[in-house]
């Protein structure tokens, strides 16, 4: 993709995704995108899919307690198409490989991509629910749905099952220390391993703190 189309799907971006939710927001989407570009340079696969994938996925978002959450990435997809077959220069044969790629990217319906753009995506995506990163788009998202930080009598789910619907910490043993086993790429696994182990830092030195140490 050349340098003008690239900034131009940039520029989109930052005018249309909202900025009322940090953990998805903007700068989010730049992150994907940098990371997307790593892993498809490393898969030598195509940029036109990818890039545009990487910056429209969140397009559209909502709240993770709200019930429309389930339908975000569908129509995020659907935005996306319409977006990029109003903009002169882009190859119109791609943009459905782009609804592809968005529609296969979510997490929570636990949809493994067909397409290699799409697993592209869904790895820089899940990289994202990783490592320093995914603590602060943790807790930030922790303040939006008003739950507390941890359970209190039980914070690191030793005789309960996690729910991260209710507690901050849960959502690292139901997604934040499993992304590793997820990965499709490479280039992703080796990211994420490196990511996995601060977070495994970060949950013991809580567990002290915890204990007033």
């Amino acid at each position: 993709m050349n340098k003008e189309l690239r900034n131009k799907l940039i520029n989109i971006a930052k005018e249309k995704i909202a900025s009322h939710d940090p953990s998805h927001d903007f700068e989010h989407a730049l992150r994907c995108l940098t990371l997307a570009e790593i892993i498809a340079k490393d898969e030598k696969t195509d940029l036109e899919v990818v890039i545009p994938a990487a910056l429209f996925h969140d397009i559209v978002n909502y709240s993770k307690n709200d019930p429309k959450a389930k339908y975000a990435s569908d129509e995020s997809a659907e935005l996306a198409k319409e977006i990029l077959k109003n903009i002169k220069g882009y190859p119109k044969y791609k943009i459905d490989n782009v609804g592809i790629a968005i529609k296969q990217c979510s997490f929570s319906k636990g949809i493994i991509p067909t397409l290699l753009e799409a697993k592209i995506l869904q790895d820089a995506d899940k990289l994202e629910a990783t490592g320093a990163i995914s603590i602060m788009r943790t807790f930030s998202s922790t303040g939006l749905m008003q739950r507390p930080f941890y359970h209190p009598k039980d914070p690191f789910c030793i005789n309960r099952e996690p729910d991260d619907h209710k507690f901050a910490i849960d959502l690292f043993f139901t997604r934040l220390l499993k992304v590793g086993d997820l990965m499709h790429t490479k280039m992703g696994k080796k990211i994420a391993k490196r990511r996995t182990i601060f977070l495994k830092e970060f949950l013991n030195e809580l567990k002290k703190e915890l204990k007033g140490q």
